[in-house]
Parts: C-alpha cells; sequence; structure tokens
C-alpha cells in the first residue's frame, strides 16, 4: 500500500529539528549549501532559511529558500519594473537566493508554494525593512522560465530577474 502524502505543510525558519543530510534537489550547490553552510548563515544572520515539511514529519525537508537583504542599481532595474520603484541609484531589495525542491517531491507545485511563501514575508517585511523589489538569480534556463511564469521580469543578458515588491504583495492574495 502506498505511503498517504498528508498534504499538510508548513514553513518554519531552518532549525536543529530539520533533517539536512538527508535533502537532495539534485543541484549540487543548493544541495550542498543546505547541508554546510545554511545553519551558518542562520546564526549569523546572513541569509533566512525557510524550509518546507509535512506537518506529520516535521524533520524531512521538502524544499527550502533563502531571504536576505540586497541593493540594486536603478540601471540594472528592467523598464518595465522601473515604474514601480522609487528612483534613487540604489534601489533596496529583498533577494531570493536559493529555492530548491526535494527530487522526490518535484513536479508537484511545491517550488510555487516555497515561492509564494517567500513574496509573502518579503512583502510583509517590505514596510518595515524598506525593500521596493525582490530579485531571484536563476540557477538557469529553466529557473528563470519558472520565476518568468510568476511575473518576474527578467534582466537583459542575464539569469536574474525582478519583480516589483507592489506587484509582489498581489501574488501573494491567491
Amino acid at each position: 500500500m502506498a505511503k498517504k502524502r498528508s498534504g499538510e505543510f508548513r514553513v518554519a525558519l531552518l532549525d536543529e529539528q530539520h533533517d539536512r543530510d538527508s535533502f537532495t534537489c539534485g543541484a549540487e550547490g543548493l544541495d550542498r549549501y543546505l547541508k554546510t553552510q545554511a545553519g551558518q548563515d542562520v546564526r549569523r544572520k546572513a541569509n533566512a532559511v525557510f524550509v518546507l515539511t509535512e506537518v506529520a514529519e516535521p524533520a524531512r525537508i521538502l524544499g527550502y529558500y533563502t531571504l536576505a537583504a540586497m541593493a540594486v542599481s536603478q540601471g540594472d532595474v528592467p523598464e518595465a519594473a522601473r515604474k514601480h520603484i522609487p528612483r534613487y541609484p540604489l534601489v533596496s531589495a529583498t533577494l531570493i537566493g536559493r529555492l530548491a525542491v526535494a527530487t522526490e517531491r518535484q513536479g508537484q507545485r511545491l517550488g510555487a508554494v516555497l515561492l509564494a511563501d517567500a513574496l509573502q514575508r518579503a512583502f510583509e517585511s517590505a514596510s518595515t525593512v524598506g525593500s521596493s523589489m525582490v530579485v531571484v538569480d536563476a540557477l538557469d534556463e529553466a529557473a528563470a522560465g519558472f520565476y518568468a511564469a510568476h511575473g518576474f521580469v527578467r534582466l537583459p543578458d542575464s539569469l536574474r530577474l525582478v519583480l516589483p515588491m507592489r506587484l509582489a504583495g498581489g501574488k501573494t492574495q491567491r
């Protein structure tokens, strides 16, 4: 008999209860980060690392993402996004630095669940920390397509995409 999936998910800050060693997503750099660097980043407040688990198995990581503050040069912002951001030389932003889903759970829309949670958190903190856009650095063309399908605008000749924060707020209202 196949194991029934509970479908009840929880996104929480990474802590010592989470089994980082068993996680694999198929991208060696993303796996290595979670296993060797993420805990230090959380302790040092370099990145906030959020993990997706099932309520029934709270230690097993199904996916994760990171959030950090950054600044983007006004000239690097695509024209389509400029009307939604302040006209400062450097624009404050929230970086989704990494986003990964466990290999055995890929194709089940968990990436979209993680992205929606990241956008919600970014939007909720934007008025407190001052952030006018969300930035992602896609790992490859497939990842860039994922973000573009969720409304992000690609910077020319790069795998960096941006989403103005006021548009990110609309993405969280699904």
